[in-house]
């Protein structure tokens, strides 16, 4: 089991970055593949980005490709997102998740942090 805690969110204008990380308790969060996820008042949470346990593969959705970097850090149990050309659609809550598949569908994923709110004012 891992737990996650996400940080690094807050206000920001449009254009602006932001870097989201997600500590990961217990000794096996390199054994997960990690994910971002985000949900918007009114709208069901969507697949952000995606990467494998040892990072070597990576997963954007359309709407964020060349602007987020997904990395991680597994000698210190931590993911992060880079984010960076912020736009005002990018505000919502930001979750990290973790799975056994680098995947896209939420389903996949068995463990999820609380989120931590983005704003991106225009």
């Amino acid at each position: 089991q891992v737990q996650l805690v996400e940080s690094g969110g807050g206000l920001v204008q449009a254009g602006g970055s932001l870097r989201l990380s997600c500590a990961a308790s217990g000794r096996t969060f390199s054994s997960y593949a990690m994910g971002w996820f985000r949900q918007a008042p009114g709208k069901e949470r969507e697949f952000v980005s995606a990467i494998s346990w040892g990072g070597a593969n990576t997963y954007y959705a359309d709407s964020v490709k060349g602007r987020f970097t997904i990395s991680r850090d597994n000698t210190k149990n931590t993911l992060y997102l880079q984010m960076n050309s912020l736009k005002p659609e990018d505000t919502a809550i930001y979750y990290c998740a973790a799975g056994y598949l680098t995947a896209q569908a939420p389903r996949e994923y068995h463990y999820w942090g609380q989120g931590t709110q983005v704003t991106v004012s225009s």
